[in-house]
């Protein structure tokens, strides 16, 4: 058993090395195979594994023309403070790909600075990659808040929550919401408020310097439905008043109005608030999100956004 995970040790070893000369040092396949005393093949090999194993990030630090045109439409049409659209594969214009390593890249300018910062992040599979594009970092300088809670109704941890698995990554404090998703009802919710660790953290979620959130939407496909928050009975009823998308569990309309009502009644996250004077930059793509997505911007729940070509151009369309 030993003998076999030194030799699994040593190929990642040697994947790693081909990742870094081709995709760093920029050498050719052939030059890593001189390098390496290996065959071509071998080395292309080497370099694919690097890929797979996720040992080497890519990051595209070319501005494409197209989409700098896209994201300053964005910005003059919503009022956005900023905005980053990334090329979209054309054999999937919707997919994620290259939202997490721009998103990564942006939370990492803020943890880049030596002042001490706040920082509060939503949840969701786009936050999810988004945090593992980071580097490792040390920044005990600053807090990192969760935005709501990190439970789901029977106790069970929520998969996409990443308060905990970014601070694990720059070694700063955190503050995860002890908290379920949903209360049972408003006034539960108002007695979960009401505990001293949880108003401690939504007094920081209102101090803070910056906030990432994904967009979710309403639907069959709905990632509040689909992952157990809500049953279809409640999702059927936000469906029939109107509802278009979701920001930390908080539904709103077409209008990026937040529904009275409802499941709003038992939602346990800080408050999604309009026109916010802090930064709340939303990662989100696809062609089900685009009206979640549009309703946000007209509502002024994000003031930032990070999508690609496809989602844009059906956005100003």
């Amino acid at each position: 058993m030993a003998a076999k995970q030194d030799l699994e040790t040593s190929r990642l070893d040697d994947a790693a090395r081909a990742g870094w000369l081709y995709y760093v040092a920029g050498n050719t396949q052939d030059e890593i195979a001189r390098k390496l005393g290996v065959s071509r093949q071998t080395a292309q090999r080497l370099v694919s594994l690097a890929v797979s194993e996720r040992l080497i990030k890519v990051r595209l630090d070319h501005p494409i023309a197209h989409c700098m045109e896209l994201a300053q439409a964005l910005q003059a049409t919503y009022g956005l403070r900023t905005c980053d659209v990334v090329p979209s594969d054309p054999a999937d214009p919707y997919s994620m790909v290259g939202l997490a390593q721009t998103a990564a890249a942006e939370i990492e300018r803020h943890l880049k600075s030596d002042t001490p910062k706040i920082i509060t992040l939503g949840t969701g599979r786009a936050l999810r990659a988004t945090v593992d594009q980071l580097p490792i970092m040390n920044c005990p300088q600053h807090k990192i808040v969760s935005l709501l809670g990190n439970m789901m109704s029977d106790g069970s941890a929520s998969a996409y929550n990443v308060v905990i698995r970014l601070a694990d990554r720059i070694n700063a404090r955190h503050y995860p919401m002890p908290l379920p998703v949903f209360a049972g009802s408003r006034d539960e919710r108002t007695l979960l408020h009401d505990q001293p660790p949880v108003r401690n953290i939504l007094d920081l979620t209102r101090q803070a310097d910056a906030a990432f959130v994904g967009v979710g939407n309403i639907g069959d496909t709905a990632p509040l439905f689909v992952d157990g928050f809500i049953s279809e009975t409640e999702m059927r009823g936000l469906q029939a008043v109107g509802a278009t998308g979701e920001i930390t569990s908080w539904v709103y309309n077409e209008a990026g109005e937040v529904i009275e009502g409802l499941t709003n009644d038992r939602v346990a996250s800080a408050p999604l608030l309009a026109d916010s004077p802090r930064p709340i930059t939303g990662i989100a793509s696809g062609e089900q999100k685009i009206p979640a997505i549009r309703a946000a911007l007209r509502g002024k729940l994000i003031n930032g956004l990070i999508t690609n070509e496809a989602t844009a151009e059906r956005l100003l369309s």
